[in-house]
């Protein structure tokens, strides 16, 4: 997998939070409809007096996250939403400004999404040399540092994200793949280094950019971080070894099918899925990178002709994988991209098209993977692994409210101990 470029310097946006950190959602009285089903006590923003500055300041408690749905358990019979989550590698804003698309994309959608933050992204140049990255010389990066104004408008999009209900992820921090020193090669105490760097980055973003006066972050890093996603989906197994025992919750480094998934060393294995590749005989990962591997090679911008299409092939095979999964086992879909405009920023269209496609559709929940380990973890156990026991596309033969009423299901007719049936 590429390294997303490094970041540049956008135009500055408006500063959110620029007094009291918790006082910048709105909507926020009532009730509303769940992402998980059920009913959601509306986030509200946090009293003043709640708010708690971290360290020099970088971060602060503020309270519970806004906007944040209540997971509720299945009821026998019911029928499990369907969860779509999207998600961004490497997520910062820079003069594509594609931070900021997604985040009003998502909101007009009635969506929430997951922003796996490259710690590099809150570093200065300058001051590179504080990153030591495992295997790699002081103040190496695979995709570079950032400057002031970068960081302030990244910064500006964490922030209104996480009010919004948005988890904020890690990718950590170099992006370093392949032999000579990649992630893949890393153990377990040197994945304990960059996890614990990452979180250093976010948590000393104010001293090291010398941006003392902004507004800080409104989350406490040590805790909003509870998954990640490893560059090049290299490095799993010892990656997850240091992650749950340091508490995180999931991981989506891997490939899996369509179906429910599980809990993999201790994590909910919510790794992205193979969906059909229209035109092609094999299936394809949920990834633009991946899509563009298949369509353009290693040349980000291709045959301008084809990139339309390219874009829509994207779109198709996604909006496949949701209907195969909406109609059939109703496994949560897992998607991943880049800030990026590979080839025209044809996939970054696609990816508006399916959101905006799918997310306000009956029954559909598209959430953060926070929300979804919180649904998955407030379910009976016996029930997902029902689930489970779902293939690719298979809906239950008897019917959802069969499958899952913690009944036997009823004998089919024609079989000894059927019910009689009336001529």
């Amino acid at each position: 997998m590429a390294a997303t470029q490094r970041i540049a310097a956008g135009a500055a946006l408006a500063a959110a939070c620029a007094t009291a950190l918790a006082g910048c959602s709105s909507d926020t009285t009532g009730s509303k409809e769940g992402a998980h089903g059920g009913k959601e006590a509306a986030g509200a923003p946090a009293p003043k007096s709640a708010v708690r500055l971290i360290g020099d300041g970088s971060t602060a408690f503020t309270g519970a996250q806004p906007h944040l749905p209540r997971p509720v358990r299945l009821k026998p019979g019911q029928k499990p939403p369907q969860f779509v989550v999207f998600s961004w590698d490497g997520a910062g804003e820079d003069s594509q400004k594609l931070f900021s698309h997604f985040r009003k994309v998502a909101k007009a959608n009635k969506a929430t999404m997951t922003y796996f933050l490259s710690g590099v992204y809150l570093l200065p140049e300058d001051k590179r040399d504080l990153y030591r990255p495992p295997e790699h010389s002081p103040g190496t990066s695979e995709i570079g540092f950032n400057d002031e104004q970068g960081i302030k408008d990244t910064v500006t999009q964490l922030r209104g994200a996480w009010l919004e209900g948005n988890e904020i992820g890690t990718h950590f921090n170099g992006h370093f793949c392949g032999s000579g020193g990649g992630v893949g090669e890393w153990s377990v105490a040197e994945w304990k280094s960059e996890i614990a760097q990452a979180k250093s980055f976010v948590k000393s973003w104010k001293t090291n950019a010398g941006l003392k006066k902004a507004s800080s972050l409104p989350f406490d890093y040590d805790k909003e971080l509870i998954g990640a996603r490893t560059p090049c989906l290299e490095g799993q197994k010892n990656f997850m070894k240091a992650a749950r025992q340091l508490g995180f919750r999931y991981d989506t480094s891997g490939v899996n099918n369509q179906v429910w998934p599980k809990k993999k060393q201790g994590l909910w294995d919510l790794s992205m899925q193979l969906v059909p590749f229209p035109g092609h005989s094999y299936e394809q990962l949920t990834m633009d990178y991946n899509f563009m591997i298949n369509q353009s090679g290693t040349k980000t911008q291709g045959d301008p002709d084809k990139q339309e299409f390219w874009g829509d092939q994207m779109r198709d095979g996604l909006l496949k994988g949701f209907d195969r999964a909406y109609n059939g086992n109703r496994a949560p879909l897992v998607i991943g991209n880049h800030f990026e405009s590979w080839n025209g920023g044809n996939y970054m269209r696609a990816v508006d098209e399916v959101v905006e496609s799918v997310c306000t559709r009956s029954e559909v929940r598209c959430v953060s993977f926070r929300q979804l380990a919180d649904w998955l973890d407030a379910q009976d156990p016996a029930t997902l692994d029902r689930l489970r026991g779902l293939k690719v596309g298979e809906a239950p033969r008897q019917g959802w409210a069969s499958f899952l009423s913690g009944r036997p299901a009823p004998a089919p007719k024609g079989v000894p101990g059927a019910p009689a049936v009336k001529p």
